[in-house]
């Protein structure tokens, strides 16, 4: 007698022809699994792609209008009239601190001064001063190239102060042919200043040990942790009084006969408007309408001033980083992320 085997091998014999023809074709062809993957797999690809090409359009987009702003405030300066070739006087702005990396600085004033001269519309050039000071060098370049522009073109230039002029903003205002103030303006502080501190007394109390290491034995002579010598301090101060006589040179010449000279005049003392034209740092009071209007006899009024603007500075800011990520977009291979 045969016991019954169980088995899961089915037996050859047993099987119809039906199952046994479709097996072959079963066997070859895709599971909608991985047809379902597949297509899955493109689609995510496809939506990629587009959200890349989204995020650095808007990136350039951007790059464009921020370039287009910067090129807008740049190009036109601070022009408001229609017609420049008309009558008017030519107005630039020295304002705030003067510097290299102000927006007070000789390449701005100096190209500003350049484009008001080089109209012919333009019969005088006005400098609307309202200016603390800053740097000599930086002054001394506006104050010469003033100089030059008036002999090369053979326009006057007025300098309206509003509330400050002072330091290095007066180095540049001597250079004018004639100075005007509000009676409560603040003129002068003819003088040169260079400031610091010094710690080596606290640090002896608390123990510290400065380790300053040089080549040369005045290398580190303005190191505030450092102590000063005698040498060192009368070679500083003999600087500052050179500067200081280029500076008193300079008021000199451009005031002449007009600058009625006493022992506080040169000793960066400042005084008011009013003060100012009684000592002949200064000539009349008036604001720029009526400098605009009395003086120049040509009442309207354009602004030539060239200023750094948000728009020029955030594409110095950001431009090199949006170009950076728009030229990997370009030259890197698509990724999955």
């Amino acid at each position: 007698m045969t016991e019954p085997v169980l088995s899961d091998k089915a037996d050859p014999s047993s099987g119809s022809n039906a199952d046994r023809s479709s097996a072959p074709a079963q066997a070859g062809a895709p599971s909608w699994e991985r047809t379902a993957i597949e297509q899955w797999v493109a689609a995510t690809l496809v939506e990629q792609r587009i959200e890349r090409r989204w995020k650095y359009g808007i990136r350039l987009a951007w790059l464009v209008f921020l370039v287009a702003m910067a090129w807008f405030g740049v190009e036109r300066g601070g022009v408001h009239s229609a017609d420049i070739t008309q009558p008017h006087t030519a107005v630039v702005e020295i304002k705030g601190e003067i510097g290299s990396g102000a927006e007070a600085n000789a390449e701005l004033v100096v190209s500003s001064m350049r484009s008001a001269f080089e109209d012919v519309g333009a019969q005088a050039v006005v400098l609307l001063v309202n200016s603390p000071g800053g740097s000599p060098v930086q002054a001394g370049i506006i104050n010469d190239e003033i100089r030059r522009l008036k002999g090369l073109h053979k326009k006057p230039v007025y300098v309206v102060v509003e509330e400050t002029c002072a330091s290095a903003a007066y180095y540049i205002a001597v250079a004018a042919d004639q100075i005007y103030v509000d009676k409560a303006s603040v003129v002068g502080s003819i003088g040169v200043l260079m400031d610091g501190f010094g710690f080596t007394g606290l640090m002896d109390k608390l123990g510290v040990e400065r380790r300053l290491m040089t080549a040369g034995q005045n290398k580190g002579f303005l190191d505030p942790f450092s102590p000063q010598t005698e040498k060192q301090r009368e070679f500083a101060q003999a600087m500052l009084d050179q500067i200081h006589r280029q500076f008193i040179s300079a008021v000199k010449a451009g005031r002449g006969d007009r600058l009625k000279e006493t022992p506080e005049t040169f000793s960066g003392l400042f005084w008011t408007g009013e003060q100012a034209v009684k000592m002949g740092l200064a000539d009349q009071l008036g604001n720029l309408d009526f400098v605009a209007r009395e003086v120049v006899k040509a009442p309207e009024i354009v602004d030539y001033t060239r200023r750094d603007n948000v728009a020029e500075r955030l594409v110095k800011r950001f431009g090199a980083s949006i170009g950076e990520s728009m030229a990997k977009a370009i030259y890197t291979a698509p990724a999955l992320r």
